[in-house]
This record gives structure tokens, sequence and C-alpha cells, in this order.
């Protein structure tokens, strides 16, 4: 709330009636560390206009760099309307859709989010969405296990390509349930899975199969051969995907000859800004074979005894209405602001504006590329087809030289010399649509000087 109403004799009641000498002895169960710290930084006594003026002048120190980071949240222009719409009141503050005769526009554009999710994946169903690709690859893994009724194996094939941010997530999530990830690694020429290499694994026991797509090198994994081996060992198959290059990249239902299992990952890049790591949404679909095993909210469309249109929830037979011991999952809500957001983003740029947003992204890496690639100590370290990503090798370390070019304002990429030492000196570089040719060429300015310096 921007302003609090009540008056010193309003709070000094309300702590008599509970029986508290103070506001601050009320929450004495939080420890010191965590509490709110004066602000120190601002005088006492300044005006509305002078606290705005030192707020306006800290904020322009964030402002102006050009963002070359990806590895999984990306920056693409959102419509102004997106956001416009989203700050409505009946979505900013709309309360969770359990009573549906009063909830009927929050619980339609969760059915549009569904319904456009489900067609982009080409997946028979989405659920109302999950915290992040992150916790909805979790998700997926838990899901599997449980789906996979011919399987009574608790281990899944995890490859080195997924984000390791997300191998992150989902190791702490399920490592205490007796879930065993195998780690996959990748080809170090091509940064993709060799599909030989599975054969190791042939005849054994395993869930499920992860594939990502785009990994998080941005190169493309062979997903027909690895789809094809999994169907074949009885392994169903997780598809972790960028929903923004399925706009020009082959579905995973089509992949090998009976598609993937079960999809997941990131809304992000549908009109939600990077706003320091989010909040954001992920999504969750699944042929309808699996559908009773999906975690969160399904909506469903019906109609009423008089014949209209109607929105509810379906399956209820989940996190919120059931013993916890038989739910599907611990997380039994949606990001419905975020996911308002989406859906809002899809309905106006529609399969030819996500089309060309994905050309274009592509595009901008493809010149990126040729143009760094002139540039003295750097090189590309894969020899691969990507979709907006990848990963240059330079000939000192990283962390220094991308101190250098924010220097310069330009955010150079992704340091992955922690998350893949054997890459030695390795940067992720992304582009999207948002950057044109002058973007790109001070890109490239930006990383000459920064080596030389």
């Amino acid at each position: 709330m921007p302003f609090i109403p009540h008056t010193d004799s309003d709070v000094r009641a309300m702590l008599d009636t509970m029986g508290v000498d103070s506001v601050s002895a009320l929450f004495d169960e939080i420890p010191a560390h965590l509490r709110c710290q004066p602000l120190t930084a601002i005088p006492d006594g300044l005006s509305e206009m002078d606290a705005l003026r030192i707020m306006q002048e800290r904020s322009q120190q964030d402002a102006g760099a050009l963002c070359f980071i990806g590895a999984g949240a990306y920056e693409h222009h959102i419509p102004a309307a997106v956001w416009d719409v989203v700050a409505r009141g009946e979505f900013m503050t709309a309360y969770t859709p359990y009573q549906a005769e009063a909830s009927q526009g929050t619980l339609q554009v969760i059915y549009e989010f569904q319904s456009m999710m489900a067609h982009i994946t080409g997946m028979d169903v989405c659920n109302a969405s999950v915290y992040d690709g992150a916790s909805g690859l979790s998700e997926a893994v838990l899901m599997a296990i449980r789906a996979h009724r011919k399987s009574k194996s608790k281990r899944i094939l995890m490859p080195k390509t997924v984000s390791p941010l997300y191998r992150s997530a989902v190791k702490a999530i399920v490592e205490m349930q007796g879930i065993e990830l195998v780690e996959l690694d990748y080809q170090q020429d091509n940064g993709t899975i060799n599909p030989a290499s599975l054969e190791a694994f042939s005849g054994q026991d395993y869930a499920a199969l992860v594939i990502p797509y785009p990994n998080f090198f941005g190169a493309l994994e062979d997903v027909d051969t690895l789809t094809r081996w999994a169907e074949a060992n009885n392994i169903l198959v997780i598809a972790v995907v960028n929903p923004m290059a399925l706009a020009i990249l082959t579905p995973p239902n089509e992949w090998g000859d009976k598609g993937a299992d079960i999809v997941v990952g990131e809304g992000q890049p549908f009109g939600i800004p990077l706003s320091s790591g989010g909040p954001y949404v992920g999504f969750l679909s699944c042929k309808q074979e699996h559908v009773r095993q999906m975690p969160g909210r399904i909506i469903g469309r019906t109609v009423d005894l008089e014949g209209k249109t109607g929105f509810a929830l379906t399956l209820q037979a989940r996190e919120q209405h059931i013993r916890r011991a038989k739910a599907t999952s611990n997380i039994c809500t949606n990001q419905g602001l975020a996911m308002t957001a989406a859906t809002i983003y899809l309905s106006l740029m529609g399969a030819e504006g996500l089309e060309r947003v994905a050309l274009a992204s592509h595009h901008n890496i493809q010149t990126l590329t040729q143009q760094v690639s002139q540039i003295s100590g750097v090189k590309r370290v894969f020899d691969n087809v990507v979709f907006h990503e990848v990963v240059l090798q330079l000939n000192q370390p990283v962390a220094p030289v991308l101190a250098k070019m924010a220097e310069l304002g330009v955010l150079g990429g992704l340091d992955l010399s922690p998350y893949y030492p054997e890459l030695g000196n390795a940067l992720l570089v992304c582009t999207t649509e948002t950057k044109n040719a002058a973007d790109l060429a001070r890109f490239a300015q930006a990383l000459t000087q920064a080596l030389a310096a």
C-alpha cells in the first residue's frame, strides 16, 4: 500500500488488544539479520520531490547498458499494451479462482494460456503454469516417475547440456526422495549429446530422458534420434524447451515417432521483463495419457444449464483438494500475473509475430558470431547449429573481460567457467530481436577494447 492510514493511537489500540508492547515485539520471532534496516542513506525531512530525485539518480545508474546475457532469461521487446492490460485491477488483484462463479475472467485467461501453450508445444494439454522453468523441470521429473507405469525405476538421464541452474534446482527438490539423476556428458566438438553414447544405457531401467532444445549452449540436439532411442528402451521423454524457439523449430510432439511425453520450459520470453530474475512463469504440457499425473491447476471449458460458455477448475483431486500424501505436487498455485502477461503477449503477437521475433534473434546471433570471430583472441567453441546463443572462447579469463565491457556499457554475456570449467575461458552470448546492427557493432568494439586493456 502506498499509504498506511493508521494513526499512532490506532496502532497503540491494536497492540494493547493483542497484549504486545510494540510493533517490533509483534515480530520478534524474525531473526534480527532478516529484518529491514533503517534507510540511513536518505536524510530526514526530505520532501517528496527531493526523495524522488534521489531515486531517479540511482535508477539511472542501471540504465543504458546493452544486454547480451541470455542463459534462460531473455530480453525481448514487450508491447506496451501487455502490462497496461495486466495492471488493470481485475487482473492485478484477482483472487485464487476457487469460486468459478466469481472468477470467470481469471479462469478464461488461464484457459487461453493453456490452449496457446499446448498449441506451441504440440501437446494435448497444458496446466495453468508453475513457478518457473526450473521448478517445472523438477515437477516433470516427479511426474515422469509416477506416470511411467511400466517402470519402477527412480533414475533419470539428465544431460549436462541442461541449464546448470535447472539441474541444481531439480537436485535440491528430488534428491531427498530417492531419485537418482544420472549425468550425460556432451561432445566436445559440437556441444550436444552424442546419441551413440546412450547405447551404454540401453536395456537398463530408467524412468525418463531429459532433452533440452535448444540446450544451454544454444545448440540444437538431435532430438529425433534421442527420442527414438528412448522409445525403443521404454523410457519417457521430458523436453525442456525455449518456447520462443518453437516458433521456427520442430515442436516436441513431432520428435521421433511418438513425440515427447512431457514438455516444460520458461515462459519469460513471452512478455515478461528480466526483473532481476523474476518472478517468471513456467509451463508444463504433456500427452493426454499422462494428464492425471500432471501437477498444478487445469482449467476446463464447458457450458452451463442455459448453454452459455463457462470455465471451471477441472481434475480437482489435486494439491489443494486432497491429502498431501495423495497429491501430485506440493505446489498448488500458478503464476497468475506473469501468466496473464504471457497470454496477452501471445494474443498480440500471434504465430507470425513469434516467427518474426525468432528469426530476427537467430539472424542477429549469426551476424554477431561472424563479427567477433574476426577479433584476435576470440573463437567459436562448438561447431553446431544454434538458435540465438553461442559459446565463444577467449584467450584470457572471462570475468575481467566482462567487467571491462560493463564499464563500456555492454553486458557481454555469461561466464561459463564456474559451470563448465573444462571449456576454459568460455563465454555464452545471446542476441534477441531487440538488437540492431549498431548494437552488434558496439558489442564487437567493446569486446575488442576489453581484450586489449
